[in-house]
Formats: C-alpha cells, sequence, structure tokens
C-alpha cells in the first residue's frame, strides 16, 4: 500500500525531482516533507476517491490523514470496504 500510494503521488502531484525510495513513510506531505500546499490537498482527495474508493469527507478526517504518507495509508486502509 505504501508504494503503490507513493507512486500516485509521485506521479499525480508532478513530483519530478522525487523517487519513491526518497520518501519515508513518515515523511510530512506538507511544508518540510514533501513541500505540498492546499492545491495538492484537493487533488489528493480526488486520487485517495478514485484509486482506492476512499471519500475524505471533511477537514478534520483530512488532518488526520495528511499528516503523513503512513498516515494517509493507514486511513485508506481502515476505510476501503
Amino acid at each position: 500500500m505504501h508504494t503503490k500510494l507513493k507512486e500516485l503521488l509521485i506521479e499525480e502531484l508532478n513530483l519530478v525531482d522525487v523517487t519513491v525510495d526518497e520518501i519515508e513513510n513518515d515523511t510530512p506531505l506538507f511544508g518540510e516533507g514533501l513541500g505540498l500546499d492546499s492545491l495538492d490537498a484537493v487533488e489528493i482527495v480526488v486520487l485517495v476517491q478514485k484509486n482506492f474508493g476512499v471519500e475524505i469527507k471533511n477537514m478534520d478526517e483530512g488532518k488526520t490523514a495528511f499528516q503523513s504518507v503512513g498516515s494517509l495509508a493507514d486511513f485508506i486502509k481502515k476505510r476501503q470496504v
């Protein structure tokens, strides 16, 4: 799950200078980590719904899920049908 998620993030968000191996599971998605912004957050919501069938319904869920790649993977696993 983590590797697939990293690959999708790199591809969908056009992270051209980043490889899967460079992203640790605890790498923050925003700020000092991958340096994503609020527009990227919207793209991640769409990416998660399209690829995993999981909806991020509100900001509280988003804050929890978007802490790191690992937290996003855990969020998806818990909510997949």
